[in-house]
């Protein structure tokens, strides 16, 4: 079964860590992706740029709109994600648990709903 791990936390502290600070957390991730790989679990990852790069898409009345930014304000933004392959809910939630940023964030753990069988052509 396929979950994704959604990483959201106040970007606003990662400025005011130090270098060393944010070695060490980048290390931290880095082991944890490594042990995502060896366990056979890491199916995908990406950090996410600053939401201050992004732009939301709406369209009313047949009309695109965009703004910049997210939808809406929040304490915490999505930082990143892991896509997992695992054998169920229980294992997803302990990786979930290991992530770094669940000490001073949150992880949104999502089941992946797979369209393949339901949309000929996508798989």
């Amino acid at each position: 079964m396929k979950y994704l791990l959604l990483i959201h936390s106040d970007e606003t502290i990662y400025p005011k860590k130090t270098e060393a600070e944010m070695t060490a957390l980048l290390t931290e991730f880095a082991r944890f992706t490594a042990a995502l790989k060896d366990a056979g679990a890491l199916v995908g990852a990406n950090r996410l740029r600053p939401t201050t790069t992004a732009t939301t898409v709406r369209v009313r009345e047949g009309k695109m709109l965009t703004t910049d930014g997210p939808f809406a304000e929040t304490k915490e933004q999505l930082g990143g994600y892991y896509l997992i392959d695992v054998e169920n809910l229980d294992d997803a939630l302990a990786w979930a648990a290991k992530i770094p940023s669940a000490r001073h964030g949150s992880i949104e753990v999502r089941p992946v709903w797979d369209m393949s069988e339901e949309i000929p052509g996508l798989g």
